[in-house]
């Protein structure tokens, strides 16, 4: 998969550093995997969800680093890309603020 923008993740684990192992672990799983569909994702990525923002587009959340991180993507899986929309910390996740 092609995955936009790493610098995203940078900058968060720039900030939460305890977080760097666990994003790069994800990167480098979905960079070298080819994913058909949500259920082949959800087969190495058992805990991933779909939700819905408040434009009725379909994100898909990861729960990183003992589920203290959220990563929040767009997947395309037609074009194989996943778009990094955002990177929060459960707490900023539950304000629900990334639905806008």
């Amino acid at each position: 998969m092609h995955i936009i923008a790493y610098p995203m993740l940078r900058n968060f684990f720039t900030k939460h550093p305890t977080s760097e192992a666990s994003l790069n672990a994800w990167y480098k799983i979905v960079k070298q995997t080819d994913f058909s569909n949500f259920n082949e994702l959800r087969t190495v990525f058992p805990s991933a969800d779909v939700v819905k923002n408040e434009q009725d587009k379909s994100l898909t959340v990861f729960n990183i680093h003992g589920n203290n991180v959220r990563l929040i993507t767009a997947i395309h899986y037609n074009t194989k890309t996943v778009y990094i929309r955002n990177i929060l910390t459960h707490a900023e996740y539950d304000k629900e603020r990334w639905k806008r």
